[in-house]
């Protein structure tokens, strides 16, 4: 009896292990079933999550790249949606035109399908990005700074050199517009460089007044130099012998009407008594043009001036003017 136990347990040992088996096997056949129809994986994102739109920047533009993975490598269709802005292109990868948006946060979402043999799977993912406002920019006037030259020779022309430092923007192309007190421009109008001419400007002051533009605001600057004093010389007007005294008042109205252009002159009337003239007469002279000057011609008898000069064969008389500061005739 004992030994027919023995025998039937050694036919159902090798059933028993093999029952004990079968789960195993049944485990590793659901597992890979399992890893074939896992769910999408999917990531999402931007290469900026902060951009600045400004009016004249160009349009904002942010790449949006999706990682999406299918186990079962089923194909993966694509639909993104934006709450702003427009999405260019499709797939993966694509490019978010954020151009006109107001500051803040926008999102842009994407849905992801797969259709595989046992049914559609689906995943859902969004990234976000702030758009901030354009900083304005204030313009900056430049620093500018004209150059005068140390001396100017009389009647030389006159060179004027502006440097500009900085400036905001500093992109800008700086518009030159020079103008002069006296003289006159001959060269370089509306570059950094001008040349003056200053004829006829002795004894003042030549001022560059430069105004530059492209700043939306007011960028000028000025410069001065004084241009010398020409030397002061005598003139003399008119000459004349002993001639009748209707030609002499005419010769003494002209010679008024040049002194009292020059309030400041001085007339000198020199007489040249004549070797074989009589006693008096050069006093006589020098006595009635000075006469006729101030009574007839209302000049101040304080500037006018006689001198007697060495005597010649007759009696000579010359007509003198003499600018203020200018040194007297010496007859």
């Amino acid at each position: 009896m004992l030994r027919n136990r023995s025998r039937l347990i050694g036919y159902l040992a090798p059933i028993a292990l093999v029952a004990l088996s079968a789960p195993q096997v049944f485990a590793q056949k659901q597992t890979v079933v399992s890893s074939v129809n896992a769910p999408l994986s999917l990531s999402l994102t931007a290469d900026s999550n902060i951009v600045t739109a400004c009016a004249n920047g160009g349009a904002p533009h942010v790449k949006l790249t999706a990682n999406a993975v299918s186990p079962g490598g089923y194909p993966i269709k694509y639909r993104w949606t934006t709450s702003n802005g427009t999405i260019i292109g499709d797939g993966p990868v694509v490019e978010w035109n954020l151009a006109g948006l107001k500051p803040g946060y926008h999102k842009a979402s994407l849905d992801i399908q797969s259709i595989g043999s046992d049914g559609s799977c689906q995943a859902f993912s969004s990234v976000s990005v702030l758009v901030n406002p354009c900083v304005t920019v204030q313009p900056v006037c430049p620093a500018i700074e004209i150059v005068c030259p140390n001396m100017v020779g009389l009647g030389e022309p006159v060179t004027f050199n502006a440097r500009l430092t900085g400036g905001v923007p500093a992109n800008t192309n700086a518009v030159y517009n020079w103008t002069v007190s006296v003289g006159r421009i001959i060269e370089g109008q509306g570059t950094d460089t001008i040349k003056v001419d200053t004829t006829g400007a002795g004894g003042q002051s030549v001022k560059a007044s430069l105004s530059v533009g492209g700043y939306n605001l007011e960028c000028a600057a000025d410069c001065s130099v004084a241009v010398p004093v020409p030397p002061l010389h005598n003139s003399k007007f008119d000459e004349f012998p002993d001639i009748s005294r209707n030609d002499e008042k005419a010769r003494l109205d002209n010679y008024a009407i040049a002194l009292q252009n020059d309030p400041t002159s001085t007339a000198y009337v020199i007489v040249y008594p004549g070797r074989s003239g009589k006693k008096g007469d050069v006093q006589y002279h020098a006595n009635r043009i000075v006469e006729y000057l101030v009574h007839s011609r209302g000049l101040d008898k304080s500037r006018i001036v006689t001198l007697v000069g060495p005597a010649r064969d007759n009696l000579f008389v010359e007509l003198w003017i003499t600018p203020q500061g200018a040194t007297p005739p010496n007859p």
